[in-house]
C-alpha cells in the first residue's frame, strides 16, 4: 500500500472507531513498522487532523469527535452570504488563522452542486471590499500562532519592539484583540506569567515549544 493510501486508510479507520488504537495494533493492521506509523501519525497531524493519544485502558489514538460534522445543505444564497463575509474576514485579516478560514470556505463552497456553484460566483461578483489593513506577519507566524492558540502550546517567538530591538519571548496566548489596521495578541510570560501583549505584524519568527522543551524549561 503506497503511503498516500495508508494515510486515507488510518484516517477513515480511526474515524470509524469509538476507541483508541495503539500504534503497534496500527502496525499489524497496516503492515508497516510501529516508526512508520508514528511518522504517519505526525504527517495527519501536520494535516490538521485532530489525532489525540489518550492513555490507559481502552486508550490508543483516535480522532477527535468534533472533527466530522453532521451532513449539512446549503442554499447557494446561503453559501454566497457565508463566503462572502469570510473573503472579507480574511482580506481584512479580522482573525489570526486565515488558513484554516479559507479551507472551511472551500469546504463550503465544495459542498455545493455545479450549478448552485455558479449561482454563488454570480452573487459573490457583485460584493466588493476596500481598505484591506496593511499590516500582516508571515504565513509561518501564523502557522505557529494558530498551533499555539489551539493547541495550548507555548509560543516561542523573535519579537521587534516598538524600539526596533529584536526580542526573544516565550508566551502562552489567552486571547486577541482585533483593530482596524492590526492584531493584537493577549499572552502571558511562560516563566513569570506576566501580561504580554503582542503586535501581530511585529512577530518575525514564531514557533512551538515542543512538550519536552516546555516541561525542561519550567523545571529550570
Amino acid at each position: 500500500m503506497r503511503r498516500q493510501a495508508r494515510l486515507f486508510a488510518i484516517t477513515e479507520y480511526l474515524r470509524g472507531r469509538r476507541t483508541g488504537v495503539t500504534a503497534e495494533a496500527l502496525a499489524e493492521r497496516f503492515g508497516v513498522t510501529v516508526r512508520t506509523i508514528y511518522r504517519d501519525l505526525d504527517t495527519l497531524r501536520d494535516a490538521s487532523l485532530p489525532v489525540q493519544a489518550d492513555r490507559g485502558r481502552g486508550g490508543g489514538y483516535a480522532l477527535d469527535r468534533s472533527y466530522a460534522l453532521p451532513p449539512v445543505n446549503f442554499t447557494a444564497r446561503e453559501a454566497a452570504v457565508l463566503a462572502s463575509l469570510g473573503k472579507h474576514a480574511v482580506e481584512m485579516r479580522m482573525l489570526p488563522f486565515p488558513e484554516t478560514l479559507q479551507r472551511a470556505l472551500d469546504k463550503v463552497r465544495g459542498a455545493l452542486g455545479t450549478p448552485a456553484q455558479r449561482e454563488l460566483l454570480a452573487h459573490m461578483d457583485k460584493l466588493r471590499f476596500v481598505g484591506v489593513p496593511a499590516l500582516a506577519p508571515s504565513p509561518a507566524v501564523r502557522r505557529a500562532v494558530e498551533s499555539a492558540w489551539f493547541e495550548g502550546g507555548v509560543l516561542a517567538v523573535k519579537y521587534r519592539n516598538s524600539h526596533g530591538e529584536l526580542e526573544r519571548r516565550r508566551v502562552r496566548l489567552v486571547g486577541a484583540t482585533m483593530e482596524r489596521t492590526m492584531i493584537v495578541l493577549l499572552g502571558h510570560d511562560a516563566e513569570t506569567k506576566e501580561p504580554v501583549p503582542l503586535r501581530f505584524d511585529r512577530i518575525e519568527q514564531a514557533s512551538v515549544a515542543a512538550p519536552a522543551a516546555e516541561k525542561a524549561a519550567q523545571e529550570t
